[in-house]
């Protein structure tokens, strides 16, 4: 425990996308989950399921996907979308702006799809994540059961800053659904959500420097009463 606040942790949390090679003890992995399950869900449901990967059989997962890049370079589809396909404004420029201040960290330019390409194919080796896991949930649970999801993977990543560790959720790994699901034999009634990198932040890496903006309170926020 580093004695970190709730405001700390949230205030500090950001998609990590440069780790260090130091392990994450499985213990505290278990200690993580442990503690992230007292997270809300409707009617007590609980609709997460969770994959916990490290050692030889991430290897071995980041072996098969690289195998698949060169011809697959953006995966083989999603069973869902993960942004609106034609999402309007504010949020179109607020996700154009964090993918054009994230590239800027690192100097990859626009008209660098090469580049791009490059540093997108990076999430499949998770930033260099020694740990990730996997969200999973039942195709039966509808949007509700989704946010309690989030919910959960919000409360580890908030736990895994008080340990001192930092996490990167991604969405990209839901590309990759049907050899993952292959590889960590998901029975056919869960679907993937998403992958999340954990371990400890190269704190040298240019890339770890991006803090996205946020709107302001009066962007998103309206007052009755008060």
């Amino acid at each position: 425990m580093t004695g970190m606040s709730v405001s700390e942790a949230i205030d500090s949390r950001m998609s990590c996308r440069a780790f260090l090679p130091t392990p994450v003890p499985g213990a505290l992995i278990r200690e993580l989950l442990e503690a992230a399950k007292r997270a809300p869900s409707g009617g007590n449901v609980q609709p997460w399921h969770v994959y916990a990967v490290a050692g030889e059989p991430l290897e071995q997962l980041r072996a098969i996907i690289r195998a698949k890049l060169p011809e697959q370079p953006m995966g083989e589809g999603s069973e869902y979308n993960m942004y609106p396909p034609n999402m309007t404004e504010p949020y179109r420029s607020r996700r154009f702006k964090c993918g054009e201040d994230l590239y800027a960290t690192i100097r990859i330019a626009r008209e660098n799809r090469a580049g791009r390409l490059q540093q997108f194919a990076r999430n499949f080796d998770f930033f260099g994540a020694p740990a990730a896991l996997f969200f999973a949930i039942d195709r039966q649970m509808g949007a509700d059961q989704w946010s309690d999801v989030g919910m959960f993977m919000q409360s580890i990543m908030l736990l895994a800053r008080e340990r001192g560790l930092h996490t990167c959720a991604q969405e990209a790994w839901s590309l990759w659904y049907r050899t993952l699901g292959e590889f960590l034999a998901f029975p056919p009634e869960l679907m993937l959500f998403c992958g999340l990198a954990i371990g400890y932040r190269d704190e040298s890496a240019p890339i770890n420097r991006l803090r996205t903006d946020r709107a302001p309170l009066r962007e998103f926020a309206s007052f009755r009463g008060f």
